[in-house]
Formats: structure tokens, sequence, C-alpha cells
């Protein structure tokens, strides 16, 4: 059996079609059937149900696509570690991130990490917590950063911060000068928060149940600049990482008085994935960034 066989089996199962997979593999179909034929013929099980309009995995076909996707995967982690520079003189590197983090934490990690190693290429995606896992999963990521709830099995984290959620206004806010202020400020507030796919929405909505606050929740955005861009210019307040306000001026976090609202940020793997030179670094780099922030 071939590293061949295996690609045009995982082809053909996402497609769904012979033809399909032919077409992204650009090889002709009667070769991709003969390819899969000899597949079949190895492991003496049929791994297709070719009889309807769409081609499916058979129940043997199912149990096989497990292994196929885990064997293609360390293979691929097989290729980078034969690759990898141990100097970081050279080396790429794919990382997610969730999207609060890319308004203060990201930019100082990747000036810090480009400026200690500017010949390893980085990739950053900003993305859902969700998809971040699922493609750290297929190993379409080496490493993300998200939050510590609700992880897969398949995913292994590790603390990096812990992020505080405060009440944030522009300086020219009526509560711009407080050092504190109380939770039932909020029910006061007009605010702006962020619309219900991030993780941050849902943090807050429960937070605010939990303690019987009812905010005005006027608008709803699904960017952290507008966001941003709201409070500066207008007399909503928000609800955001405490440290967001330190990078945007014109902006001030107020502490919220009892209770805080805190999150733990970790950096996230595949359970038992190959780990870079370039992605120690990156991890160092990262914890090293995280308690200069006094995080």
């Amino acid at each position: 059996m071939l590293l061949r066989h295996i690609t045009y089996f995982l082809a053909v199962a996402e497609h769904h079609s012979f033809t399909r997979a032919a077409l992204v593999l650009h090889v002709s179909q009667p070769a991709l059937s003969q390819q899969i034929k000899q597949l079949e013929e190895s492991l003496n099980t049929q791994l297709f149900d070719r009889t309807g309009r769409a081609t499916r995995l058979t129940d043997a076909g199912e149990v096989y696509l497990r292994y196929a996707r885990r064997a293609l995967q360390d293979l691929e982690e097989g290729k980078r570690a034969i690759h990898d520079v141990g100097d970081l003189s050279r080396g790429s590197l794919r990382v997610g991130v969730t999207p609060t983090f890319t308004a203060y934490f990201v930019g100082p990690l990747i000036e810090a990490f480009y400026h200690r190693y500017p010949g390893v290429r980085l990739t950053v995606h900003e993305m859902s917590q969700d998809r971040m896992e699922s493609l750290l999963i297929d190993d379409m990521l080496d490493v993300g950063i998200a939050f510590e709830e609700g992880h897969s099995q398949d995913v292994e984290t590790q603390p990096l911060l812990t992020e505080t959620l405060a009440l944030v206004v522009n300086q020219r806010h009526p509560l711009a000068s407080r050092r504190r202020v109380s939770l039932n400020v909020l029910n006061n507030e007009h605010l702006i928060l962020l619309s219900a796919e991030f993780a941050t929405r849902e943090q807050i909505d429960r937070y605010c149940r939990q303690n019987g606050i009812w905010p005005q929740v006027m608008m709803e955005a699904n960017s952290i600049s507008a966001v941003i861009e709201a409070v500066r210019r207008t007399s909503l307040s928000t609800l955001l990482p405490a440290a967001i306000a330190s990078e945007h001026e014109g902006l001030v976090a107020i502490p919220l008085n009892p209770l805080l609202l805190q999150r733990t940020a970790v950096i996230m793997q595949r359970r038992g994935a190959y780990q870079s030179a370039a992605l120690r670094a990156f991890i160092a780099c990262a914890h090293h960034l995280s308690s200069a922030l006094g995080a």
C-alpha cells in the first residue's frame, strides 16, 4: 500500500464522488478508480458504496477513514520533524487565535517572536474556538490561543494568562474617573456588546444572569474593532478585557465590584502532536509576554 492510495481514498471520502475527487487530485477518473480498487483488494473489503447517486463509505470504510486520517497526519508530522531546524534560522508555524486576543495580545506577541526569530514563517488565523479545535485535530493548525472552557478531549491545553473583563468607556464618559463601579451600575448603562457567536458574549450573558444584572444592550457587533470605535465615539460602554483599553488611546477600563469576571486563556495543541522547535519557541515567547503583562 502506498501513500497515494490513502490520499485518493481520503479525497473520495471527502467529496462523495470519484469524479470530483479526480478533478481535485488532477488525475483521470479511471486511474483513481483503479487505485481505490487496489486498496480495497489489499484490505479484502469494500470501502465505498457506489450504487447511489453519491458515493458513500461502507461501515468498513467509516472505520478505515479514522485510521487513514491519523496515518496521514502522522506522516505530515514526520515530514515537518525531518525539516525542523533547531537553530530556528527557518521554519513555519500555523497559529489560531480567538478574536479578543488580536486586540491586545497578538500584536506584541508577533513583535517579540519576529524580533527573535525573523526566519520563521508565521501564519496567524483569527477564528472561533470551535473551529480552532477542529483545525488542530485535523492537523491544519499547530497551536491555538483560546479559553479553557469546553475544549475537546483530543486537544490538550496549558494555562497562559488570566483575562479580567471590565466596563470599558471613553474618557468623556461620566464614569471614566471612577476607580471601580458596582455591578448594579450596569443596569443603567447603554452597552454595545460583541454578538452571540463570540465566546466573550456567552460569558458576559452568563455572568449577568448569575448576578441578577440586566444591562441595556443597545447595539451588537461581530467585530471588536467596531465595538471599540463605537465606544470611542459615543456614550455607549462595553464589557471587554481590561487589557484592551490600555492598547487603545481614549479608552478607560473600570473594574467591577464586588465580583470580577475572569477567564483563563490557554495554549491549545492536538493531543500528542509533534512540537517543532518553532512551536516550542512560540509557546515560550507567549508565556514570557504574559508574565511581562502581569497576567
